[in-house]
């Protein structure tokens, strides 16, 4: 598969996934998105995309052992992959370098 770089809320999900260091599940990675973001998204967005990044190869997941408090059931922690690591990291290049291109603007107040 050719590599088609990284949408916005896919490198905000990658990059919660790696804050969480290997503690990253549905909830959590809803809750840092949008502790670092400031915005409100959807637990089903964050799954397709937590599903998403582990089918193109950027996270891999394993499931936890199940608890008391979710009635039995496990969670399926992700963790970010050698290939994830690298795609964020062009993905940084390119933002910087692109930063740096950026004239000095002066801004006038009203």
């Amino acid at each position: 598969m050719k590599n088609k770089g990284l949408g916005e809320f896919e490198e905000l999900v990658l990059l919660a996934v790696c804050i969480l260091n290997g503690e990253g599940y549905g909830i959590s990675v809803k809750k840092e998105v949008e502790r670092h973001s400031g915005r409100s998204i959807l637990l089903g967005a964050v799954h397709i995309t937590l599903y998403r990044l582990q089918e193109k190869g950027l996270l891999q997941s394993e499931i936890g052992g199940s608890t008391e408090k979710r009635g039995g059931r496990s969670k399926r922690f992700f963790k970010i992959t050698d290939l994830g690591l690298k795609q964020l990291k062009a993905a940084q290049a390119v933002r910087q370098k692109m930063w740096q291109l950026i004239p000095q603007l002066k801004i006038t107040l009203s």
